[in-house]
């Protein structure tokens, strides 16, 4: 419905909670499809788009120069890496033109797979001894051969795991014959894939060994390439204790030269090193030009023509910008204000963009003219149209910065209740949700989220904390959260919450706090830490034992986190057992609902269950559990299902009844 036509509308006064929103929970979960890994084939942009309505099938899709968009496998096939359980980048095209074909990790089996145009998928790879227990990721071409990080899980839980970098033949004899797969080299226990100078005398990666994670001190590793294709001794040239290198790319045009994003000053830019090894900071701001290596892969720069580089940069946001041989920035004037997953043939760059009315898409800049650069959408909900289905029902979020007792600025967006078909009676302050994102190391962004706009359409208002440990604020707020995981960050999120009650701005009798994963853990930390300010919680697939999760072991990328979050083991023991929500389940006093898969390798489902048991009968509750499901809900039915649950529950302990959601009846 057009601005206008809603002007037009009565507006009815209702109480907060009540107020009806187009904005259902199933636009909600279709909503979270994500476009990601975008690449160039010669003049042709293709991505990958995850679909919620599809399964969660992960397609490789393509434009052409035309504009026809063709899905490039069969239903049957889904383009996903699993490798340290986050995945990495899943495919690569093998020349510079579609004709050539491409590879890709099948989501199924893991395998890698060859497709040529118009033809079936062939195994490169071979079958694994356990199922999935082989993954590839980030690939090269050299040759006849693909290059690529392959991980082995040496126990179907994935807790043993040996990372290698290797070459596979492109031929496919190796998916018959595991001893064509050649062992290049590693020396690392979590390693990236290779990136290959362009004249292929070289080989560059990213390493780095337990406890660390990349976030704090990674090695960015370089080996000749020998004649015969093996690599020589690797030698470290940049990262080490207390730096981390998060994306390594060689320049196009100028042999030797390394472009590197780390962060030995506290904020992550970008950094050239020559071929002797002298290294200069490109463009120094207290600004950040990437993000947490948590994907094998990801790229937040890209070297362009004339020696210029497309980058992503910023705080609270990421925008586009060219950085320019001078250590100039221009940035491209454009309505997103995040960009990610950048791609470029070098004139032109792609990425997936968002903005505060604008959905996730992928989006090409052209650089190459000498005017203004043209922004085109080559994918995207909003993709062709003047506007954004159900725009006015979105939320006007907007940054702003508290003050947590410590005197510490902690960063929010704030998202108040907005619907252009109600508003409150005079006087009533509104219900407020506190939401903490997962993580803990990353960040939220201040783009379209109908998930958030499902609540503040209806009167419920959301603050999006930035607590201590997250990204986008330079190192040392990042490291607020170490040793102090479970205390800092609840203790800024109640800042946040009490910041927004003084301000008027929330009711404070109203206040819960929802969050899934490293948010689940926080709301589940705050019952029990706040229990006099919080009065419900939406808890997504938490960890809530660490003592356990760290006993029974989880997945190999993040089996040593806690060393970073709480501390070593045993010396940590004490603050172990003080910050856990299953220890201090007894101090749970608010109503929650609770949400798990039952395939989930991260947070295992017995956490919750035993999570519930010590609750005695105490607490309502309900607790929702999927088949199917892993870390992180992938399915559109599932996702409808968690926010009717939500709000059904929300409504029973703010005072008000939801229209059109199904009761969610707890239980003790």
């Amino acid at each position: 419905m057009a601005t206008a036509e809603v002007a037009e509308a009565t507006v009815r006064t209702a109480p907060y909670g009540t107020w009806t929103s187009p904005i259902t929970a199933a636009e909600a979960a279709a909503g979270a499809t994500r476009v990601e890994w975008v690449g160039f084939v010669g003049e042709q942009v293709w991505w990958i788009e995850l679909r919620p309505r599809e399964g969660g099938r992960c397609a490789l899709v393509g434009r052409a120069p035309d504009g026809t968009v063709t899905d490039l496998l069969g239903a049957g096939w889904s383009v996903r890496s699993r490798v340290i359980e986050y995945g990495g980048r899943p495919w690569l095209a093998l020349g510079r033109d579609a004709s050539a074909g491409f590879v890709f990790t099948n989501g199924d089996d893991q395998r890698v797979y060859r497709c040529a145009p118009g033809a079936e998928p062939v195994p490169l790879s071979p079958e694994p001894d356990l199922p999935t227990g082989l993954r590839y990721a980030d690939f090269a071409r050299v040759g006849e051969e693909v290059w690529c990080l392959r991980e082995t899980l040496l126990d179907p839980a994935g807790t043993e795991v040996r990372r290698a970098l290797v070459a596979l033949p492109l031929d496919g004899r190796a998916a018959e014959d595991p001893g064509a797969v050649r062992v290049l080299g590693g020396g690392h226990h979590l390693m990236t894939g290779p990136k290959v100078a362009p004249d292929g005398r070289q080989v560059a990666w990213i390493g780095w060994n337990h406890p660390d994670m990349p976030w704090e001190s990674t090695d960015l590793m370089c080996a000749p390439v020998r004649t015969d294709g093996t690599l020589g001794p690797a030698r470290r040239i940049a990262g080490g204790p207390g730096v981390s290198v998060g994306q390594v790319e060689w320049a196009p045009d100028r042999p030797g030269v390394l472009y590197v994003l780390s962060d030995p000053d506290g904020w992550w830019n970008i950094h050239e090193i020559g071929p002797a090894g002298d290294s200069r900071c490109l463009c120094p701001r207290a600004e950040e030009f990437g993000e947490p290596l948590w994907r094998i892969g990801a790229r937040w720069f890209l070297p362009a023509d004339d020696g210029r580089l497309f980058v992503a940069y910023g705080t609270s946001g990421r925008r586009l910008a060219v950085l320019h041989p001078d250590g100039s920035l221009a940035d491209v004037e454009s309505p997103y204000t995040e960009w990610a997953q950048l791609a470029t043939d070098g004139r032109r760059v792609a990425g997936t963009a968002a903005g505060p009315r604008q959905p996730s898409s992928v989006v090409l800049a052209d650089l190459g003219g000498a005017g203004a650069p043209r922004l085109e959408v080559l994918r995207g909900p909003g993709a062709g149209e003047d506007g954004v289905r159900h725009a006015d029902w979105l939320p006007y979020g907007r940054a702003e910065v508290f003050r947590n007792a410590d005197g510490d600025d902690v960063h929010a967006f704030v998202h108040l209740p907005h619907n252009p078909r109600f508003t409150a009676p005079e006087g009533e302050l509104p219900p407020f949700l506190v939401q903490a994102h997962g993580g803990p190391t990353t960040r939220s962004q201040l783009v379209v989220n109908r998930e958030i706009a499902y609540f503040t359409s209806r009167g419920i208002g959301v603050v999006d904390v930035q607590y201590g440990g997250s990204t986008g604020f330079g190192r040392p707020y990042r490291e607020r959260l170490r040793g102090a995981w479970g205390v800092t960050d609840v203790a800024d999120c109640a800042a946040v919450a009490r910041g927004l009650v003084a301000r008027g701005l929330a009711d404070p009798g109203r206040i819960g706090i929802r969050g899934g994963s490293a948010g689940g853990w926080t709301a589940a930390a705050s019952l029990a830490a706040e229990p006099s300010l919080y009065r419900v919680a939406g808890i997504y697939y938490p960890l809530l034992d660490p003592e356990e999760w760290r006993d029974r072991g989880t997945h190999d990328f993040e089996s040593r986190y806690l060393e970073s979050l709480l501390g070593p083991w045993p010396q940590a023991a004490e603050r172990y057992a003080r910050v856990s929500p299953l220890r201090r389940a007894g101090r749970v006093r608010a109503p929650f609902v609770l949400m798990q898969g039952l395939e989930d390798t991260i947070t295992p489902p017995v956490q919750a269950e035993r999570f519930l048991r010590r609750l005695g009968g105490r607490v309502p509750h309900a607790h929702l559990t999927f088949e199917g499901e892993q870390h992180g809900f992938r399915r559109a039915e599932t996702v409808v299902a968690c926010l009717h649950a939500e709000l059904s529950v929300y409504g029973q302990v703010f005072g008000f009844e939801p229209p059109g959601v199904p009761r969610l009846e707890l239980s003790v």
